[in-house]
């Protein structure tokens, strides 16, 4: 029985890999369609941006009842719901041809990715709690694998094809990786009551200071992502008087880096601790992040960002763990805060740094996204709940599966 439990806990942990790249794949092969909907539409750019933020605002609201889902349904089920529903996105914001249609559309994606997104962390922590060691990182760093083909192939395609034929394509390698992995995941075992939960059944955002303090934790973390993806380039372009190519690799690189290290982050938290690990990836991208505002030349900014990506890879996995560790909460409520809070760094980093450094610089603006990072090495403690792994009595069965 033991060993047979272990097998079906080792074959979830693919199946929610594949989970995570399908995720990470449509977004990837979505990156390369945004450019094509301004001639498409007949928009500005400014309309574009702001259908884009409606995508991001879909993707933060979906991730904020989630929790609820997850907490009724177990995350495999939602899971299940969701990861099937992203699958024709692409191809219905493709084949929209008004501004109204395509509007809806790209709003829809963003909340069914944000829905996918809570419900693939918290199937993930279900596994580790299965396995009683970490996968999180690894799973986050097959995310980053699905983008990057799905970007990179998903533009040749365009080029070669066509946007509809590339958006077909995307929704079928999707509907492969889905499909493959939803026999294998694993049911939630069954909640136990908890003296003085944190949340009352009624409220949707729960009075818990320690949780608000993980999602605040998790957007210091995830904004230098989004400080390195849109500024970078132009940081190294107007300040540092690169070429277009050069410019262009310090997103390359700090990404490069990050995606390796998930691979590799799950055995150093295995062997080092959660909060060890994020202690010390926190100063490490710091560290890089400031060796970048500092640097002399573009090749020593670039170098900066590809060392600031070793240590911000494993940070949101990290925290991620332990919000679905939380006490008091089940693990897809906790989760769809801290994902909630996390993930508007990403979108709040564009705008708020792009009028920071028009007033005082990209090197100060980058010293100041490093000082974000210090904070969270110094909470790093508040992660130790990410080890809290136990292994079940054996497979959990859940009703109506």
């Amino acid at each position: 029985m033991t060993s047979g439990f272990q097998a079906e806990a080792r074959r979830a942990r693919w199946a929610v890999a594949a989970m995570f790249a399908a995720n990470g794949f449509t977004m990837g092969a979505w990156a390369p369609q945004i450019p094509l909907i301004l001639p498409r539409l007949g928009i500005s750019e400014t309309t574009l941006g702001l259908m884009i933020l409606g995508l991001g605002v879909g993707a933060v609201g979906a991730m904020l009842f989630a929790g609820r889902l997850i907490a009724r349904f177990g995350s495999r089920k939602v899971l299940w719901v969701f990861s099937l529903s992203v699958i024709p996105v692409i191809p219905a914001v493709v084949f929209s041809q008004s501004l109204p249609l395509t509007t809806l559309a790209m709003t829809l994606f963003g909340a069914l990715a944000g829905f996918m997104d809570v419900a693939m962390n918290s199937q993930a922590v279900v596994i580790e709690r299965h396995l009683g060691r970490a996968i999180m990182s690894s799973s986050h760093g097959f995310w980053s694998l699905g983008g990057f083909v799905g970007g990179s192939a998903g533009a040749w395609v365009i080029a070669q094809a066509g946007a509809e034929m590339q958006a077909l394509a995307a929704a079928a390698v999707a509907a492969v990786l889905v499909f493959g992995a939803m026999p294998f995941l694993l049911p939630d075992p069954p909640a136990a009551p908890v003296a003085g939960a944190a949340a009352p059944r009624g409220r949707l955002l729960p009075r818990d200071a320690g949780l608000w303090l993980l999602g605040f934790m998790a957007l210091f973390s995830m904004v230098p992502e989004g400080a390195v993806l849109d500024w970078a380039a132009l940081y190294l372009a107007k300040e540092l008087d690169a070429d277009l190519f050069r410019s262009g690799l310090a997103f390359a690189f700090f990404a490069g880096t990050m995606a390796v290290v998930r691979f590799l982050g799950d055995g150093v938290r295995n062997r080092f601790g959660a909060v060890l690990t994020l202690r010390v990836s926190g100063l490490i991208g710091a560290a890089g992040l400031m060796g970048g505002a500092l640097a002399p030349t573009d090749a020593a900014a670039i170098a900066s960002f590809a060392f600031a990506g070793l240590g911000v890879a494993n940070m949101v996995p990290i925290l991620f763990s332990a919000a679905g560790n939380h006490p008091g909460l089940p693990p897809g409520q906790a989760l769809s805060i801290v994902t909630m809070v996390g993930y508007t760094g990403i979108l709040m980093a564009p705008a708020s740094i792009g009028y920071v450094a028009d007033h005082l610089g990209f090197r100060l603006t980058y010293g100041a996204v490093a000082v974000l990072l210090v904070v969270v090495a110094l909470l790093a403690g508040r992660a130790a709940r990410a080890d809290e792994l136990h292994h079940p009595a054996g497979p959990q069965t859940s009703p109506a599966t």
